[in-house]
């Protein structure tokens, strides 16, 4: 008898499938010299940007291997380092024109996925899914407070 995956697992199955769809557009549009794990960081970085320490949490990696990160994505001209304008003794992590070029591209895929899930699921169980799962980021997404 096999046993029935959990749902963590499958939110976590559909999630990593999506990025890695979102992931090859932005390749295959021109951005081809960002590896996944810098583009994982990156998705991390706020439109007004973000502490390396947060980068490196919302990634579940080392702050050593976000700076190592962050320095490729620098000399890439991917993101940029300016100070903190709440502590002039710290620095946030910036997307750069280059990366937000990137953007469209990676956003018409998204929209491209949430098109094929709610043609597989129909309207009315897509709109539950997005309801649920939206209710669970008031469990389980310690960023909501400062995201909204």
């Amino acid at each position: 008898m096999t046993r029935e995956l959990p749902t963590s697992l499958l939110m976590f199955i559909a999630s990593r499938a999506a990025g890695d769809r979102i992931f090859r557009a932005v390749h295959e549009a021109g951005f081809d010299d960002v590896t996944i794990a810098q583009s994982r960081l990156m998705m991390g970085i706020d439109t007004e940007g973000t502490r390396l320490s947060v980068l490196a949490e919302r990634a579940q990696i080392a702050k050593q291997t976000a700076t190592a990160l962050v320095d490729k994505l620098e000399r890439a001209g991917y993101v940029q380092r300016v100070p903190d304008p709440s502590d002039g003794r710290a620095r946030l992590v910036r997307m750069t024109p280059r990366a937000e070029a990137a953007l469209p591209t990676a956003r018409a895929e998204e929209d491209r996925i949430e098109a094929e899930w709610r043609a597989h699921l129909g309207a009315e169980r897509m709109n539950q899914l997005r309801e649920a799962l939206t209710a669970l980021r008031e469990i389980t997404d310690p960023y909501l407070l400062g995201s909204q």
